[in-house]
């Protein structure tokens, strides 16, 4: 299993380029189940979920290349042959579930195992079944399969969210393209990803308005078409490279970033004294001087600030001057990273879902372990600045989300390496 070994090395300089975006990337995939012609998505990233989603669409019978250093993924669905999505696949990762809308809308049935993925909390399907059944869906739990099938064809229909679940909503979109007659969407997720999924939809020839918003409706057609579609920058990765002069000092810019992708975030990073600007190619970072200040954070759903990106803002707040409070709101088990940094001296209490950080001076080196993908990524940063040498161990979890990791941060100056141990 590999490790990655870090030792601080002060301030970080230089251009680093943002992939794109996972969780928009494994949404628009299973799109391709949606219609016989080709959908090409390029700007993939390239990452173990890729693989996965990419080994659970060939398991249906989907065709999928990459091309282009993968970066460019072609997709065909003309000949789908099986309608199970097995367990030994869909537990490697949480987003395996999104095949389960196109699949019901292409094929009027679905088998599809609960899914897997970061140990971050439950994430029930229970929207995406509730919004599935509005739309005419029959489903059923039986042994770990949700077993779907709809009898006499999907049908719009007016949904209410009682969350404004991400999952859920990309399941209903895709599901709905195909629909009989109006579906209206309330309560909507609003991310970056939604909009950019409703747009590859729109070059397939959906019809789709209001994504971006808490109300989208979608009006049924009767066939999809192929398209090519480039997926939206990662606004994860964006953030989480972001906070790397932040913690470690120096001047970065991100190459591909937008404000629009991360407001929220920014607007945190101000508070706490972070130079961000707009360039011409992204944006650029960099640290004012002297140690940053303690801003709290909760976390909501877009535009609000990331879950995603909650585990590497406490990474920055352990060395911050005064006292932060994080407050986790969309997932109930996501600060397992807090132990871990405490073992290179961070000053922090969890109580339930909140997080008390005292920001210390320096955090020093020591052994550490990645409980999940962003917890692994806060534990690289928080080393890069801290003193003498982390290895942090389990680092599978990085390979999910984070493409070439190491060869990124040390173009930018760190001392980072992979090794097998």
């Amino acid at each position: 299993m590999d490790s990655i070994i870090v030792r601080g090395n002060g301030e970080l300089n230089g251009q680093i380029p943002i992939a794109g975006a996972k969780n928009a990337c494994l949404t628009l995939m299973p799109a391709t189940l949606l219609s016989e012609e080709p959908l090409t998505l390029t700007n993939a990233p390239r990452l173990s979920d890729i693989r996965t989603m990419t080994e659970l669409l060939s398991s249906l019978g989907a065709e999928v290349s990459t091309l282009q250093d993968g970066k460019v993924l072609a997709m065909s669905s003309h000949n789908l042959d099986n309608h199970v999505a097995d367990y030994d696949i869909v537990r490697k990762m949480r987003a395996s579930n999104l095949v389960l809308g196109p699949m019901l809308a292409r094929l009027g049935q679905a088998v599809v195992s609960l899914p897997g993925g970061c140990a971050i909390g439950t994430r029930p399907m229970d929207l995406h079944e509730k919004g599935l059944m509005a739309l005419g869906a029959e489903i059923e739990l039986k042994e770990g399969y949700l077993h779907a099938k709809v009898p006499g064809g999907l049908k719009g229909a007016v949904i209410d969210l009682d969350f404004p679940s991400v999952g859920a909503t990309e399941n209903i979109m895709m599901a709905a393209t195909l629909a009989k007659g109006t579906t209206v969407l309330n309560n909507a997720a609003r991310e970056p990803e939604i909009v950019d999924l409703a747009t590859c939809l729109r070059s397939m020839g959906a019809q789709i308005d209001g994504d971006g918003t808490s109300r989208i409706e979608i009006q049924g057609v009767d066939r999809l078409h192929g398209a090519t579609h480039p997926v939206v920058t990662d606004r994860i990765e964006l953030g989480t490279y972001m906070l790397a002069p932040a913690i470690c000092g120096g001047e970065v810019e991100c190459l591909g970033g937008s404000i629009s992708l991360v407001g929220s975030f920014c607007e945190k990073l101000d508070a706490a004294g972070i130079h961000v600007e707009e360039t011409a190619n992204g944006l650029k970072v960099a640290r004012r001087g002297g140690r940053v200040k303690a801003v709290d954070v909760v976390t909501e759903p877009f535009p609000g600030f990331p879950t995603d990106l909650q585990a590497q803002m406490m990474a920055l707040m352990c060395t911050a001057e005064g006292t932060s409070v994080l407050e986790e709101k969309i997932f109930e088990n996501r600060f397992m990273h807090a132990p871990e940094l405490m073992r290179m001296g961070a000053n922090i209490e969890v109580h339930g879902g909140t997080a008390t950080v005292h920001g210390v001076e320096r955090l020093k080196g020591a052994p550490v372990m990645a409980t999940d993908l962003r917890a692994s990524v806060s534990l690289i940063l928080a080393a890069m600045a801290a003193e003498g040498e982390t290895i942090v161990n389990r680092v599978y979890h990085l390979d999910r989300g984070y493409e070439r990791v190491e060869e990124k941060l040390g173009n930018l100056g760190a001392h980072i390496e992979r090794v097998q141990s």
